[in-house]
């Protein structure tokens, strides 16, 4: 039987007990129904699963013990980071979602000059809590223990000055210079994949992309939607340069 993996934002280490925080306390017990001596597994996002078994369970508080670390290995070997314009409410969600699922390495979720969602400090804080926890989920269910980043939202002229040197970097474009089937990517490199919001890149948007070394990639001739033009990209690259081959 598989076991619940459950993540947790704190340190892990063999031959300790803690406390879980009470999310994932709440997890475990009101909806899986697990008690004193049963089984789970933790992560914190550092490589491992930690094997782990409950030893109190009470009202306040759910504490279980740490019997044993693994190295897991399920990170692809190629580092794609996702550049998404923000979308709207269960958009977002589903594109990191699955995005995480099919292994992109972090997310830039950036403002550009047609984006139709609009958040102020206060929502945009708390929206990057909630993206970082749909992260979380979905490592927990797709048995990755390495947890993509999710950066605070960013204008595009901010994301693109604080990309590092180097990487491949693309956006899709049915008159792209680059064919996905001569595409190259150089080994040890990271790719950049810029998806725009639901309106699409302006054409100051385009400018700002081509000045910061974006190129067009042709990933078939139909116009994709923003929830489907991310993921697509992502299984395509993933198939020719990841571990999907």
């Amino acid at each position: 039987m598989r076991l619940t993996r459950v993540h947790v934002d704190q340190p892990l280490s063999a031959g300790t007990e803690l406390v879980l925080p009470e999310s994932a306390a709440a997890h475990l017990v009101r909806v899986l129904r697990l008690g004193v001596g049963d089984a789970c597994v933790l992560f914190n996002g550092d490589g491992h699963d930690y094997a782990a078994r409950i030893v109190a369970a009470g009202k306040r508080e759910l504490r279980v013990a740490i019997d044993s670390a693994t190295r897991v290995e399920r990170e692809s070997p190629l580092s794609l980071v996702l550049l998404q314009g923000v979308a709207r409410g269960e958009k977002m969600d589903l594109i990191l979602q699955k995005a995480t699922e099919l292994g992109a390495s972090a997310f830039h979720p950036l403002w550009s000059q047609r984006s139709e969602v609009k958040l102020d400090e206060s929502r945009a804080e708390k929206r990057l809590a909630h993206w970082r926890s749909v992260v979380a989920s979905a490592c927990e269910q797709s048995g990755r223990a390495v947890v993509p980043e999710v950066a605070a939202p960013l204008s595009l002229a901010a994301v693109l000055g604080a990309l590092p040197a180097g990487g491949t970097r693309l956006i899709l474009d049915p008159e792209g210079e680059f064919a996905f089937g001569t595409l190259q990517l150089e080994a040890q490199q990271s790719a950049y994949l810029a998806i725009g919001p639901e309106g699409g890149w302006s054409p100051q948007d385009r400018e700002q992309l081509r000045a910061s070394g974006f190129r067009g990639l042709r990933l078939g001739p139909r116009i994709l939607r923003t929830e489907t033009a991310g993921l697509a990209a992502i299984a395509a690259l993933q198939a020719r340069f990841g571990d999907f081959a």
